[in-house]
C-alpha cells in the first residue's frame, strides 16, 4: 500500500475551469474519511457515494484514516464531478491501480452507488479548462464524450461503470484497452453480463460512444418544437420590416398593441431570420448549455449548437432566474440567450427590479454575479424583444374609444414599468394594430419565408463586416457613438436633430447615438454606402419620435 496518490479534477467558476489535485493520504488514525478543501455540500457527500461504489466493485473499506485534500485549498468546490477524482485517487493510494494512469489525465464523472458512471454538467468548459491547463486526456462517462469532444485537441475517454477502469487499469494499454470497452454497446453488454445496470436512456443506443439520445437540446422558450415562420405574419408589414432591420444591426425592439395583433409570434421569428453563430458564438453557447444541464430548458449536449437560441421566461421569473445565481453559480435566462434572443412576453408584468437588471448586460453584453465565495462572469450578448400590450387590461382605446375600463392613473402605472432609462436602451419600438383592423386587401398578402428574410440579414451584415473590417465591432449595435461620429459620414441633419430633441428632452445623447446605430442599419439592409435622411427619419420613427407616432411613452 502506497498510502498517497494524486489524481485530477475541474473545479469550474462559471464558464471557466481551475484544475485541482485530489490527493488522498491513507494512514493511522480515527478511521474514517475526511475530505478538506471548501467543499459544498453534494461534494462533501462523495465519500459516501465513493465508498459505496468501491464495496460494489468488490473492494472493501479500509480500516485506516483516509484523508482527501482538494487543491487549491481556498478555491470553493461544488458538484459531484469529483467522484471519479476521488475514488481513483483512493485506489491508486491503495496500490490497486497504477499511478501511470493518472499521467496527464483529467477525470470527471459522478459515481452511481453501484459503480456506474453518471453524466454531469459542465464537461465541455471542463474539458476545455483542462486542454488549457495542460492535460491530454480526459475520462468521462460514456454520454458525455460527444461533449468532451467538443473541446478541441484533448483526448476523450469513455468509461460507463467504474469495474471497467479497474479491469483496463491492469493490462498493458489501459487507454487502448478501456477503448475497447468505450462504445456504449460494447459497455452494456460487458455490463449485463456482470448483472450490472446500465444507465438509463442508453438502453437503445447503437453504435459507437457518440451514438445516444443525447442529442442537443436547444431552448425554444416555451414556443415548441419549431419555431414560427414570417411567412405565417400577416398584415404586419411594418412590424416586419423593423424585426428585419433589427436582426441586421443586433437592434433591441418593443412591440407594443392589442391583444391578437401577433406581437408574440412575431417576436417568436426573431432567431429564425438570424445568421447562424460564429464558431466562437457556438461554443460558448454550447459551453453555457453544458453548464446549466439538468434544468427544465435544457439537457446534455452532443453537437455544437449553431442556431440562435431563443429564451422567453415568464413574467413570474424570479430575479435569480434571469440574471443567474445558486449554489453552484448557474447562468440565468440573458446568458443563455447569449447569441440569440430574449422574449420577455408582457414585459410590464415582469417586478419593475428584474425589468430594471437588464440594464447593464445590455450594455457591457455581459452579467457578473458577485457572491460571498465567487465572482462570476457569464456572457450575456443577446437582443432583447419586449411585448406589451397598450393597458392591463388589453384595450385599445386608440384603435376603439371604449375599450379600455382601466382608470388613467392605473395606465401609467402600468407603462411605468418600463422605465425611461430601459426604454432609451431600446432601439425600436413598434405600435401593431390588431389583425381585425387591417384592411382586407394586406391580410391577404403573405409575408416573406424566415428563409428569404434571413438570406437578405446576411447580406446586410456582410455590407456591415466590410465597413468595420478594421475594427474589433461586427454589429452596428456594438460600434460606440464615438467611433459613429468621428469616424464615418454623418447623415444630413443629424446635428439638428440632436440639438432639437436632446433639447426638448424626447431623447438622450445615448439615445441620439442608437438613432445613428439604426440608420447604419437601414442602409445597410438598403444598399446605401451610408445613412441617407430618409434612413434618418426611418430610425427616428422606430424610436417613437416621429410626430403623429403610437408611441409607449
Amino acid at each position: 500500500m502506497k498510502g498517497l496518490a494524486q489524481t485530477h479534477g475541474i473545479a469550474l467558476v462559471g464558464l471557466k475551469g481551475v484544475a485541482v489535485d485530489v490527493q488522498t493520504h491513507i494512514g493511522p488514525g480515527i478511521v474514517g474519511t475526511t475530505l478538506v478543501g471548501l467543499p459544498d455540500a453534494s461534494l462533501r457527500e462523495s465519500k459516501e457515494r465513493v465508498r459505496a461504489a468501491l464495496f460494489s466493485c468488490g473492494i472493501p473499506t479500509l480500516n485506516r484514516r483516509v484523508t482527501v485534500n482538494l487543491s487549491p485549498a481556498d478555491l470553493p468546490k461544488a458538484g459531484s464531478s469529483f467522484d471519479l477524482a476521488i475514488a481513483v485517487s483512493m485506489l491508486v493510494a491503495r496500490g490497486l491501480v497504477p499511478s501511470s494512469i493518472t499521467d496527464g489525465t483529467v477525470f470527471i464523472a459522478e459515481l452511481g452507488l453501484d459503480g456506474t458512471l453518471r453524466p454531469v454538467p459542465g464537461v465541455l468548459p471542463a474539458a476545455q479548462a483542462a486542454q488549457e491547463a495542460g492535460f491530454t486526456r480526459v475520462l468521462v462517462p460514456v454520454e458525455n464524450c460527444a461533449e468532451a469532444e467538443l473541446a478541441g485537441q484533448i483526448v476523450v475517454s469513455g468509461c460507463g461503470h467504474l469495474q471497467h477502469l479497474l479491469s483496463a487499469s491492469r493490462s498493458a494499454d489501459p487507454w487502448a484497452t478501456l477503448e475497447t470497452l468505450g462504445g456504449i454497446a460494447q459497455q452494456q453488454e460487458l455490463m449485463e453480463a456482470d448483472g450490472l445496470q446500465f444507465p438509463k436512456g442508453n438502453a437503445n443506443a447503437e453504435g459507437g460512444r457518440n451514438a445516444g439520445p443525447f442529442a442537443p437540446q436547444r431552448s425554444l422558450g416555451g414556443f415548441g418544437d419549431e419555431l414560427p415562420d414570417l411567412a405565417d405574419v400577416r398584415g404586419q408589414g411594418d412590424a416586419i420590416d423593423a424585426l428585419t432591420i433589427a436582426a441586421v444591426g443586433g437592434h433591441h425592439c418593443l412591440f407594443h398593441g392589442p391583444p391578437g395583433a401577433g406581437k408574440t409570434m412575431l417576436a417568436a421569428c426573431l432567431p429564425g431570420i438570424l445568421p447562424p453563430l460564429t464558431h466562437d458564438d457556438a461554443v460558448a453557447v454550447t459551453a453555457l448549455r453544458s453548464l446549466s444541464a439538468g434544468s427544465v430548458n435544457t439537457g446534455r449536449v452532443a453537437e455544437l449548437i449553431t442556431r440562435p437560441p431563443l429564451e422567453a421566461p415568464h413574467h413570474s421569473a424570479t430575479l435569480i432566474s434571469l440574471v443567474g445565481g445558486g449554489n453552484p453559480i448557474r447562468p440565468g435566462a440573458i446568458s443563455l440567450a447569449h447569441g440569440g434572443v430574449l422574449v420577455l412576453d408582457e414585459a410590464p408584468e415582469f417586478p419593475q427590479r428584474t425589468l430594471e437588471a437588464l440594464r447593464q448586460p445590455l450594455e457591457s453584453s455581459e452579467i457578473t454575479i458577485h457572491r460571498a465565495q465567487a465572482q462570476v462572469t457569464f456572457p450575456a450578448r443577446f437582443q432583447l424583444v419586449l411585448t406589451a400590450n397598450p393597458c392591463p387590461c388589453g384595450g385599445d382605446s386608440g384603435a376603439a374609444v371604449g375599450q379600455c375600463v382601466c382608470q388613467p392613473m392605473r395606465i401609467r402605472r402600468y407603462r411605468s414599468r418600463l422605465s425611461g432609462p430601459l426604454l432609451d436602451r431600446i432601439d425600436l419600438q413598434v405600435y401593431m394594430t390588431a389583425l381585425s383592423a387591417v384592411d382586407e386587401s394586406k391580410e391577404a398578402e403573405p409575408s416573406p419565408p424566415s428563409a428569404i428574410v434571413r438570406g437578405q440579414v446576411i447580406e446586410a451584415r456582410n455590407r456591415t463586416s466590410h465597413r468595420l473590417k478594421d475594427t474589433p465591432w461586427t454589429l452596428n449595435s456594438q460600434v460606440p457613438g464615438r467611433y459613429l461620429r468621428s469616424a464615418n459620414p454623418l447623415p444630413a441633419g443629424y446635428h439638428a436633430m440632436v440639438e432639437d430633441r436632446v433639447r426638448k428632452g424626447s431623447v438622450s445623447l445615448r439615445g441620439a447615438d442608437r438613432i445613428l446605430r439604426l440608420a447604419w442599419s437601414i442602409a445597410d439592409l438598403e444598399g446605401h454606402t451610408k445613412p441617407t435622411s430618409y434612413d434618418l427619419d426611418k430610425a427616428m420613427g422606430f424610436r417613437g419620435l416621429t410626430a403623429g407616432q403610437n408611441s409607449w411613452i
